[in-house]
């Protein structure tokens, strides 16, 4: 392919005129995708992108061969034991998609009960939520999706005859749940704005024309998720927002019931609900910033009744909470690093569960599916150590390690893996983890690659980079490293509280503090630092490089959440109105001006920037595919160097890019010869 000319996209100005300000927006018509010159521009930006990569094709080939060598392609997850039965996922040499198997438990042969290479068969995209067996075993349902808008479709299958039933549910979120007569679902559907705002019952045989709304969310800013505890008691429905929920719950015996609430909606009030012997169990911040557990009777659930069982901390965040028939099993953190609790109900004690790696991630697995156990299943990986299934008995104290994922050449002991503080701009100290390939010189001259998000109080977890494999530029003398701004909850609630709303600039200025660090104190090269986020990561990229564009020398941004006052706007977009919770109202003058300082669109300049690699979905119903075209077009208007910069667009996905688990270390692999060849450290010929 001939080297063409980068796209250059038309100005069709737009006036907006908001709180007596004045701005002009050259690319807003981009927004309609119906425009004659939308889908041309797209595919433009795709030709010039294929067209800059042709050249590395060989480099992107021998990084994609090198991932796919890493990976056992025959595999299967650690059985999981549940009811009669022991299920499992397995993956197969040349198979994109996993298939699904159980065994019982008495003995007899794998069964499969999903494939999801059969289902996909012939899709460009696909996409498993719920897979739901009914209570009597006999029954699945199973949500997909084949576009990346993140619509599901519910179907059935006969587990005893192996066929699909005909009963056929649309326009779902994909969350739903078996009531115990094995003939009542309850699944989540979507509005106009794809927000999930209904719950509804279904019978299985009968027209889902005649399905009976059960719930409705009113408030825009509140959605609604479905689900059960493995006790299979009870359903429950919770609605809510970022900082405020409440929860419904109807017993399972009773599908035909009414849902009552336990505790109504009050502002600035969020709480989870368990269940045991006939109690609920509540992880909430009630009164408790960092989180607390609470208990109260079924038959008396609202507020009041309530009584601390495990009080909140001031130094450990109480992120989340799995009840089994006699431990409560708490995930934590304190200092940035994650910890396992476990409560012993009857002897009201508890006891930590230690690790012994600087930086790691374990959480309570998927694994667990059965309440009267006194075993409970961790899932552990360090930035080295690949991923663990750990049997912790919690009455012993004993562990076992039941499976490491197999990571063909990798060898924990040929790597450092370590944590620093790193001083921001007010004195706050960010976490900061480093890993590098043992025998690197501390001399100022290795690369590097840092990775942050900082949003929503999300923890961008410790754990091996399996879908990154960043193992391919560390082998190659990078210096990773993995930041944790404010924004996130990391360090606690007040961590988030600290990086959002008229705070939100600590995240990228924490963020750009990372990148100082790394330079000044010699672990990478100043003229070697790329960085890379996604999402609302993708805005910490462009609000970095906008405020410090001297401080890298690539990044790469995937469906970066840029155009921030156009977007807040838009009350019509899937996400708008809940987000008002995470970044204000621009109606309101203040938040208006704060947003307009950081958004990365808006603050696009006449300077020099980094070397650029920019990915979207054309079908992503979170960061609609024209904040990146948008702000693509107008750094090629105005960035003033010729450094590269390239736009793709999956024009058959969504938020989350392509599904396949090969399909996705080929972008992978683009991302990282993009980035290789920006430093002048592999080219590959035509």
């Amino acid at each position: 392919m001939k080297s063409i000319q980068a796209p250059i996209a038309a100005k069709h100005p737009q006036k907006f005129n908001n709180h007596k300000d004045i701005r002009i927006d050259d690319y807003f018509w981009m927004r309609d995708r119906e425009h004659p010159e939308t889908l041309p521009y797209l595919h433009a930006e795709n030709k010039y992108f294929e067209s800059h990569m042709k050249p590395l094709t060989a480099l992107k080939n021998k990084l994609f061969k090198e991932m796919k060598s890493r990976i056992k392609e025959n595999d299967s997850t650690v059985p999981a034991p549940e009811g009669n039965y022991l299920y499992s996922s397995q993956y197969k040499k040349g198979k994109q998609y996993a298939i699904h198997v159980r065994k019982p438990r008495k003995g007899g042969r794998d069964e499969v009960y999903f494939d999801g290479n059969v289902i996909a068969k012939g899709k460009k995209y696909f996409m498993l939520n719920s897979l739901e067996v009914a209570p009597n075993e006999n029954l699945l349902a199973y949500a997909v999706d084949f576009d990346g808008s993140e619509r599901y479709s519910i179907h059935f299958k006969d587990l005893k005859t192996g066929k699909t039933l005909p009963d056929t549910l649309t326009n779902s979120h994909g969350e739903c749940v078996w009531a115990n007569d094995n003939k009542t679902l309850f699944y989540v559907v979507l509005d106009a704005n794809l927000r999930p705002y209904r719950v509804c019952r279904h019978t299985l045989g009968d027209d889902p024309k005649k399905d009976v709304i059960v719930y409705e969310e009113k408030n825009s800013e509140f959605f609604v998720h479905v689900y059960s505890t493995m006790t299979n008691d009870f359903i429950y429905i919770h609605t809510g927002g970022k900082v405020t929920n409440e929860v419904w719950f109807l017993r399972s015996t009773d599908p035909h019931g009414k849902f009552q609430c336990i505790e109504p909606r009050k502002d600035k009030m969020r709480y989870d609900v368990m269940d045991r012997n006939n109690e609920f169990w509540i992880h909430t911040d009630y009164k408790a910033e960092n989180y607390q557990i609470m208990k109260t009777p079924v038959d008396k659930p609202s507020r009041k009744n309530w009584k601390t069982v495990i009080a909140a901390s001031e130094k450990i965040y109480r992120s989340s909470a799995v009840l089994f028939s006699e431990f409560l099993v708490l995930e934590e953190r304190q200092n940035g690093l994650p910890q396992i609790r476990i409560y012993n109900i009857e002897k009201k004690k508890d006891h930590l569960v230690s690790f012994d790696d600087a930086a790691y991630e374990v959480s309570v697995g998927g694994g667990n599916r059965e309440f009267n156990t006194n075993v409970v299943r961790l899932s552990y990986s360090s930035p080295i150590t690949p991923d663990s299934v750990i049997e912790y008995r919690m009455v012993t104290r004993k562990s076992k390690t039941l499976k490491t994922r197999e990571v063909k050449g990798h060898k924990k002991a040929n790597y450092v893996c370590k944590r620093v503080f790193v001083k921001s701009h007010d004195g706050a100290k960010v976490p900061l983890t480093l890993v590098y390939k043992k025998g690197l010189k501390q001399n100022g001259k290795a690369p590097g690659y840092l990775y942050g998000y900082g949003s929503y109080g999300a923890i961008i977890p410790d754990a091996f980079p399996v879908r990154r494999d960043v193992f391919r530029l560390i082998d190659r003398g990078f210096v990773y490293a993995l930041a944790h701004p404010r924004g996130g909850s990391e360090m606690g609630r007040s961590w988030y509280e600290n990086g959002k709303f008229l705070k939100k600039k600590n995240t990228f200025l924490d963020f750009n503090a990372c990148g100082d660090y790394l330079i000044k104190n010699k672990w990478v090269a100043k003229d070697k630092l790329a960085a890379c986020g996604g999402s609302a990561g993708g805005m910490l990229m462009g609000a970095c490089m906008n405020m410090r564009p001297d401080l890298y020398t690539a990044i790469a941004a995937h469906v970066p959440f840029v155009d921030v006052i156009n977007t807040m706007f838009d009350k019509d977009l899937p996400l708008t109105q809940i987000e008002y919770k995470e970044w204000g109202n621009p109606a309101d003058k203040k938040y208006y001006n704060y947003m307009k300082s950081y958004s990365p669109y808006d603050n696009v300049a006449k300077q020099s920037y980094p070397h650029l690699f920019v990915t979207c979905g054309l079908n992503d119903p979170r960061v609609t595919y024209w904040e990146p075209a948008k702000w693509v077009a107008k750094l090629r208007e105005l960035k003033t160097n010729n450094n590269a910069l390239i736009f793709k667009t999956n024009m058959g996905a969504g938020h989350f890019g392509v599904s396949g688990r090969f399909d996705h270390l080929w972008e992978q692999a683009e991302e990282y010869a993009f980035i290789l060849n920006a430093f002048g450290l592999e080219k590959s010929k035509k």
